[in-house]
């Protein structure tokens, strides 16, 4: 079985879902390919000794996307796979522009291109949503919330919905003093948000709201871990020394075991790694409602209607001013990641639908 894995993104959530998955499927035996542009995903999955071949693709459709597209067809047909997994929206488009059913097609959107979207995009994104579902044997969502957008949306065909998981030993309740001596923080009240620093992540709504959560909890501090677009801005307009902006950090464990609360401020995601890791270290989550976090976090900690800070802010305080209450939550989210959220499970589900793919192919 040679299954080929396209993603453009390579790095954060969708990258680590590709990873879990090539893992999984060499260890069970498969002959496994990634293709992507240079960057964190292909260096990892080289050091895990899959075959990597390299995509020079870039997020955004336009002119170039001519060019993405002759190139993978030159990767795809050297490789001749059993079955092709296309990850996100921009190889989920090259991918079946390239095969047009013509081998099993998987197609995976880790949120639809549309959710973010407006005006003349939206409606072009939806329309080929639409169109395309006749070229993807098997769609894949990462939550219900995200395959009934797309049903609502008009996009048929065949569908699954398998749930992101994780690395339950890897992420693991720990000491939470001593990670604030390995990170080199102050014991003090830690509230701790990972992600992208970039508008659809939110974290300018956190920012938002600390001051608010600042007034009730005064020693508290806010651990900021991630890189992006919006990094040199919002620590211009937010210049507050209660916040850390750590920057990218590969070994994010800590970072959760360090935390009193972890929160997810986003204003929009498929199924969000972030929750499950927090709650797989055994943290309490605070997050707004978006696409599949009420699913993920259960009891685990709180979920917010979209955008309301004031809210966000009395979470954030309830949790930082009764931590014994909050690591009562962690505990119920570590249970539910066990239960529901465990990579194996994740990695076992996409090998049955490819097994089907390719015996029906056959």
């Amino acid at each position: 079985m040679k299954v080929v894995h396209v993603s453009q993104p390579v790095a954060a959530g969708v990258a680590s879902v590709v990873l879990e998955l090539v893992r999984a499927q060499r260890d069970q035996g498969w002959s496994v390919v990634v293709v992507c542009p240079p960057g964190p995903l292909a260096e990892r999955a080289h050091d895990l000794g899959v075959e990597v071949r390299a995509w020079s693709a870039r997020r955004q459709p336009g002119i170039g996307t001519v060019g993405e597209v002759v190139r993978l067809r030159r990767v795809l047909r050297d490789l001749a796979p059993d079955v092709v997994h296309l990850h996100s929206s921009k190889a989920g488009l090259v991918g079946r522009v390239v095969v047009r059913g013509k081998r099993p097609t998987l197609f995976q959107p880790h949120m639809w291109s549309f959710q973010t979207g407006t005006g003349l995009l939206g409606r072009a994104s939806r329309a080929w949503e639409r169109w395309a579902a006749r070229w993807t044997h098997q769609l894949v969502c990462v939550s219900d919330e995200e395959l009934a957008i797309g049903r609502a949306a008009g996009v048929g065909g065949p569908a699954e919905v398998v749930c992101n998981g994780v690395d339950v030993d890897r992420f693991r309740p720990s000491d939470r003093l001593a990670a604030r001596w390995r990170l080199g923080l102050p014991d003090l009240p830690t509230a701790v948000c990972v992600g992208r620093l970039a508008p659809l992540k939110g974290q300018d709504q956190l920012l938002a709201a600390w001051p608010a959560v600042r007034a009730k909890v005064p020693d508290a501090q806010l651990v900021l871990v991630g890189d992006g677009p919006m990094a040199e801005r919002w620590r211009a307009e937010f210049d507050d020394d209660s916040v850390r902006w750590w920057g990218h950090d590969d070994s994010v464990a800590d970072f959760y075991t360090a935390a009193d609360v972890v929160v997810l401020p986003s204003r929009d995601e498929g199924m969000a790694l972030v929750p499950l890791e927090a709650m797989a270290s055994g943290r309490s989550v605070v997050a707004f409602d978006v696409s599949g976090v009420r699913q993920s976090v259960g009891e685990a900690g709180a979920v917010l209607p979209g955008g309301d800070v004031e809210a966000l802010a009395e979470a954030v305080v309830a949790r930082l001013a009764d931590p014994a209450s909050a690591d009562l939550e962690g505990a119920h989210g570590r249970r539910r990641v066990e239960l529901l959220f465990d990579r194996r499970q994740v990695a076992d589900q996409v090998a049955t639908l490819v097994d089907k793919l390719v015996v029906g192919a056959r």
